[in-house]
């Protein structure tokens, strides 16, 4: 059998081996050292618009904290994105909060404007009003920047910005990570860039970064012994792993590059496949194209290929299954309109990786043409 293609495997730049390097001759192998705030400064900088960042264990730790900045508590309600992987909406639960789950619109797959308001309106009549909204950048395509924050405004809700897919990406030429009253990054081994595990939150405060890294690690007072005086997390990233970012970094806008073309070249090469489509950019929107995602007619159609697929050693992986069809999730509010739904039971993630080979892109092109018999 040949060997395998996975839908996205880490992509090593060469530079980060002298950042470890470095670590280990300096033997700043302890939680914190000079690749942290280095990473974090490398961020500010690609990011720009005056932001803040702190370096975190995790994206799903960076929510938590931006929750907990916001004040939310046990028996408030955030809204959350139904189309998304449940980190997006673990980290209410982890405060004793309710998720309210809002659908997709149709052109991004992201967060719908018109059952955000709706859910708004609903909460508000029920004398429960959001206490934020965690809106997604799904497979690195932006959301409606513009009409989610617009709704956000008038109801004076603050918004926690889901980057963790679409580091690279922008909208009308501004980074997405960059919108959010808080966003969040994340370094996972499978996304754009990584850290192997890690992730970043992002605020246009300085005080908000340092309360955050504050409680990051583990909330200790400024005093000769150990003093706590809040509840803390061991949330912070390695010095080493910090390394391994600073090095990747580097080649950040050559990986969206690499992972764009991939989506290019699907597009192209299965146009000819009336079943399949893919979802373009609107007029403003750029994504990184973490992963090629594309709409088969059923679900039938989606598993007849990913088995396909699979059977080429090929991994493929269906579009997130909803929040709101989730067991754990089953008593959650939620706001409906049909169209993740049909995301779920139609979409079909395949291989993106920055590092695929023309030979493995041809791989996967030719094992779905054979499936349709092209």
């Amino acid at each position: 059998m040949e060997s395998k293609i996975w839908l996205s495997s880490p992509h090593m730049s060469g530079k980060e081996q002298s950042y470890i390097n470095n670590a280990f001759e300096t033997n700043w192998i302890a939680p914190l050292g000079p690749h942290v705030s280095g990473f974090e400064s490398d961020i500010q900088n690609y990011l720009q618009e005056y932001r803040q960042v702190a370096a975190l264990s995790s994206g799903t730790a960076a929510i938590h904290l931006s929750l907990i900045l916001l004040g939310v508590t046990n028996g408030d309600e955030v809204i959350c994105q139904s189309k998304t992987f449940s980190a997006s909406a673990n980290p209410i639960v982890y405060l004793g909060a309710t998720p309210v789950f809002v659908d997709s619109e149709a052109s991004t797959w992201n967060m719908c404007p018109e059952q955000l308001e709706n859910a708004i309106k609903d909460r508000l009549e029920k004398g429960k009003k959001p206490k934020a909204i965690i809106a997604v950048h799904l497979y690195g395509m932006p959301y409606q920047v513009d009409e989610i924050h617009r709704i956000a405004e008038r109801y004076d809700i603050p918004v926690i910005e889901d980057s963790a897919e679409a580091f690279g990406s922008h909208y009308n030429n501004r980074k997405c990570g960059t919108f959010g009253e808080f966003a969040i990054l994340s370094f996972n081994g499978n996304k754009i860039i990584t850290t192997s595990g890690g992730g970043a939150l992002v605020t246009n405060s300085l005080k908000m970064k340092e309360r955050a890294i504050f409680l990051a690690t583990q909330a200790r007072e400024k005093a000769v012994e150990y003093l706590h005086e809040a509840i803390g997390y061991n949330y912070r990233l390695s010095n080493v792993l910090a390394g391994i970012g600073r090095g990747q970094i580097q080649v950040l806008d050559d990986r969206v590059k690499a992972r764009r073309r991939n989506f290019e070249t699907y597009a192209s090469e299965l146009r000819d496949i009336e079943e399949l489509t893919f979802n373009t950019e609107p007029d403003g929107f750029y994504s990184n194209r973490w992963l090629t995602a594309v709409l088969t007619p059923s679900e039938d159609v989606r598993e007849g290929i990913r088995n396909a697929l699979d059977q080429q050693n090929i991994e493929s992986r269906p579009l997130w299954k909803p929040m709101h069809q989730q067991p754990v999730f089953k008593d959650a509010p939620n706001y409906l309109n049909g169209v993740s739904d049909e995301l779920f039971h139609r979409g079909l993630c395949l291989p993106s990786g920055s590092n695929l080979s023309e030979n493995e892109l041809d791989r996967v092109i030719s094992a779905i043409k054979m499936y349709f018999r092209v």
